[in-house]
């Protein structure tokens, strides 16, 4: 991976990152579009659940039990028992005996049924296969291209059903790619397939930012031979300049409200922080150091931000309050911490720590302050919480090619989103839609 390391990031800005820093030459072919989930590890107390073939499915564009399997297994919630033979759907009933000896605790069957108007009908009944009681019915009917989403949908049902917390799987993730002189902003389901090009341009693109609603993205586009920030309509396709001030705009951040983006502008000199009002472009400045302030976000409540600041004499991560006052430094391991990603539960920060040379998710307990690595690989880029915030994205080098990654906030599951061949980087977990 072409790892920027956050010194040169900060030279890049004092030189209104430099388009040539940011050019980077990455591998020539990408398969963009299809993308194969392998998951790896084993968590400490995950459910075990079985997942029969729907009926139906066979004919479908979409597997739906196959892309319920792989959602549940991804979580690192659930352990998927296969292999049990069975033929049934939603109307079926369970042998709870014998799905108990093989140790299944819960079992999912259902339908996939195509109609006289073209679109299909799922239908799915969940199971308590330890007290043998039924966990509720799943019912939905969608256009023949829908049926991977509503896959993720029943996704999230299943989940939800079993551990009483939101599931992530229809959402969205965003990330950027280079092939040949191209750059690609894609659009993706939460298991990277599916991928929608948003923003095709020949200069760089940079630091994707999605809106709390998830209507909207922002991110720093070179188009102009210079660093400018953008807002991008998600369902239009337009698109606004929202910072093209003197110098460096970068490093985009939603507020909770939507009304305002914080950002890094060297407009008045250095590379401060500043909030501007998405509707009248006006900018506040935040942050006075004589130092490199920059990759801000906001806390879910909108109270405090925290972001990257070199003042102490290398780059560590700080929060402050939302009017710029009353800073703190947060990370004292290390002497090199960047890429800070806030839980939306605000109980876990995530960020990248140089350690020996090497680049690794770091995953810090914000009551405890504890700290752990998750990752065994050594070039790891700007992790992103999934919105329930128990899953991480995040780029990386595996086996020598670029790989977006998801992980549980322990390492112990994760799974890998990699294309046959591609380069992969800056992801972005989206919002629940």
């Amino acid at each position: 991976m072409n790892k920027i390391s956050f010194l040169t990031y900060f030279s890049s800005l004092k030189r209104f990152f430099s388009a040539l820093l940011l050019c980077l030459p990455l591998a020539s072919n990408l398969a963009w579009a299809q993308f194969k989930v392998e998951v790896s590890g084993v968590g400490l107390t995950q459910v075990p659940i079985a997942v029969v073939t729907f009926k139906g499915e066979e004919t479908a564009p979409q597997k739906t039990s196959a892309i319920l399997t792989a959602d549940l297994e991804r979580s690192g919630q659930f352990r998927v028992v296969s292999n049990l033979g069975l033929s049934m759907d939603e109307l079926s009933r369970p042998d709870h005996a014998m799905l108990r000896q093989k140790s299944a605790d819960a079992l999912v069957a259902g339908s996939s049924t195509r109609l006289a108007d073209g679109r299909y009908e799922v239908r799915a009944r969940l199971w308590d296969v330890v007290s043998g009681q039924e966990r509720g019915d799943y019912r939905e009917t969608v256009a023949a291209a829908d049926l991977r989403l509503s896959a993720h949908r029943l996704a999230d049902w299943v989940y939800e059903k079993l551990t009483g917390e939101k599931g992530v799987f229809a959402t969205r993730i965003a990330y950027i790619t280079k092939t040949s002189s191209r750059y690609n902003l894609w659009i993706a389901d939460s298991d990277g397939e599916n991928a929608q090009s948003a923003l095709t341009s020949a200069e760089p693109i940079i630091s994707p930012s999605w809106s709390p609603k998830g209507t909207q993205l922002a991110y720093v586009s070179f188009e102009s031979r210079k660093p400018v920030i953008y807002v991008h309509e998600l369902a239009t396709g337009k698109r606004k300049v929202m910072a093209n001030f003197r110098g460096s705009n970068s490093a985009p951040a939603w507020s909770p409200d939507s009304r305002s983006l914080l950002a890094t502008l060297s407009r008045d000199g250095g590379s401060q922080l500043y909030q501007i009002d998405v509707a009248s472009g006006e900018a506040q400045r935040l942050s006075q150091t004589t130092g490199i302030d920059t990759e801000p976000s906001y806390t879910q409540d909108g109270s405090k931000i925290y972001f990257v600041s070199d003042r102490g004499g290398s780059p560590q991560i700080y929060k402050m309050n939302a009017n710029g006052s009353g800073v703190e430094r947060v990370t004292f391991g290390g002497s090199y911490n960047i890429s800070p990603s806030l839980s939306p539960d605000g109980r876990w920060l995530t960020y990248i720590s140089r350690i020996g040379g090497q680049f690794k998710v770091q995953v810090l307990n914000l009551s405890t302050g504890q700290t752990s690595a998750i990752t065994e690989t050594s070039a790891d880029e700007r992790p992103s919480f999934a919105p329930n915030s128990k899953l991480i994205v995040y780029a990386t080098v595996l086996q020598g090619r670029e790989a977006l990654m998801t992980s549980t906030l322990d390492g112990k599951i994760k799974a890998k989103l990699s294309g046959q061949s591609g380069d992969i980087r800056e992801p972005a977990w989206g919002p629940y839609r």
